[in-house]
C-alpha cells in the first residue's frame, strides 16, 4: 500500500514537472533553439555541424517533453513512457553535469525564461528526478491508465496535436506568454537597476549605437518611439520589409521616432536601406540582446518612455496601433 502511494505521489511529481516545464518553453520555442545552438556551438560541444537543426531538435524535445508528463499522468503506454523519460533525464543529467562542471552553459534553460537556474541546481534536480523515475520504473505495474477503453488513446493523440498547433502559431506569431525582461508591460530603465544582492539586471547590454553615441537613454526617455528589430540581416525574412516600411512611414506621419536595429554591418544595411526604401536609420545592437527583446526578424518594438508597449512580429505588422 504504501509503495502504491509512493508511486502514484511520483507519478504526478514527474508528470507536472515535464509538463510545466514543456509549457513553458512550448510558448517560446525559439528560446530554446538558441539554446541549441549553445550547445552546439564550437566552446561547448564542438558540434557545429547540428546548428542548423537547433531548431527542429528543440520542437521534438518540447513536444516529447510535455507529452510525456500527460501520458505518464493518464497512464497511456506506461512502460514505453517510463523508459522514454528515463532516457530524455539521463541525457540531460549528462548535460548539466558537463556545463556544471566545465562552466559551459550558465543556464540550461531548462524551465525556458520562467524560472532560472544555475548548472548545478539544474544537475541537482535532474538526480532527484532521476530518482523519482526509477521508483516508477520499478514499479511501473502500479500506473494503470486513468481511463477505459480508448480515451487515453485519444487524449493523448489530441494533446500532441495541440502542442504542434501552438508551436505552429507561436513561430508564425510570437511567444503566447513573454517571460522576458523586454515584455509588453515593462519598463527598461527599471529593468536596469541592479538589485540589492549586486546581481546582473534583467535588462543589460541594452546599447542603441549610432555614429557619435549611444542613444538609448534619449529614446527611452521619448513618449513615442518605434524600433525596427532586424537582428541579422542576412537571417532575415525579406518578405516583410515592404510591410516594415509601410508601418514606418505611418509612424513617421504620426510622430514617432522609428529607427532600425540591427547587428549587421553597416555597408550591408545601407544596401538593405536603399533596395527596400526604407525611412530610417539604423542602430547597432549586440545579436543577443536583440533576439532576446523580440523573437521575430524582422519585428517591431514600440516604446513609451522607455515601456514596452507593443511588439510584432512583421506578419502582424498591420495589428499596430499607432
Amino acid at each position: 500500500m504504501i509503495l502504491k502511494l509512493i508511486t502514484q505521489i511520483s507519478r504526478i511529481l514527474v508528470g507536472a514537472l515535464f509538463i510545466f516545464s514543456g509549457f513553458v518553453k512550448l510558448v517560446d520555442p525559439i528560446g530554446s533553439e538558441y539554446k541549441f545552438q549553445e550547445y552546439f556551438s564550437e566552446s561547448v560541444l564542438n558540434m557545429e555541424f547540428l546548428i542548423p537543426y537547433a531548431l527542429l531538435f528543440a520542437i521534438v524535445l518540447i513536444v516529447a517533453e510535455i507529452l510525456l508528463g500527460v501520458m505518464i499522468l493518464i497512464g497511456y503506454k506506461s512502460k514505453f513512457t517510463v523508459w522514454s523519460l528515463l532516457i530524455i533525464t539521463t541525457i540531460f543529467l549528462f548535460l548539466t553535469w558537463y556545463s556544471a562542471y566545465y562552466n559551459k552553459v550558465t543556464d540550461c534553460g531548462c524551465f525556458g525564461d520562467a524560472i532560472k537556474l544555475t548548472p548545478w541546481e539544474t544537475f541537482y534536480k535532474n538526480v532527484i528526478l532521476i530518482g523519482l523515475i526509477i521508483i516508477l520504473l520499478v514499479k511501473v505495474t502500479f500506473i494503470k491508465p486513468l481511463f477505459k477503453g480508448k480515451i487515453t488513446k485519444v487524449i493523448t493523440f489530441l494533446s500532441l496535436a495541440s502542442f504542434l498547433f501552438i508551436v505552429q502559431h507561436v513561430l508564425t506569431h510570437l511567444p503566447l506568454i513573454d517571460f522576458r525582461a523586454y515584455a509588453v508591460g515593462k519598463n527598461l530603465q527599471e529593468g536596469m537597476v541592479y538589485p540589492a544582492d549586486g546581481s546582473i539586471p534583467p535588462v543589460h547590454d541594452f546599447m542603441l549605437e549610432g555614429v557619435q553615441q549611444d542613444l538609448a537613454p534619449i529614446l527611452l526617455e521619448k513618449e513615442k518611439v518605434m524600433l525596427v528589430i532586424i537582428y541579422n540581416l542576412d537571417k532575415s525574412d525579406a518578405n516583410g520589409f515592404p510591410a516594415i516600411k509601410e508601418a514606418s512611414e505611418k509612424a513617421i506621419a504620426k510622430g514617432y521616432t522609428v529607427y532600425g536595429v540591427s547587428a549587421s554591418f553597416s555597408d550591408d544595411l545601407l544596401v538593405a536601406q536603399e533596395k527596400y526604401n526604407l525611412p530610417f536609420d539604423f542602430l547597432f545592437c549586440d545579436e543577443t540582446t536583440l533576439k532576446t527583446m523580440i523573437r521575430a526578424n524582422p519585428g517591431v518594438i514600440i516604446l513609451n518612455k522607455g515601456t514596452v508597449t507593443q511588439k510584432k512580429n512583421w506578419i502582424d505588422i498591420e495589428d499596430l496601433e499607432l
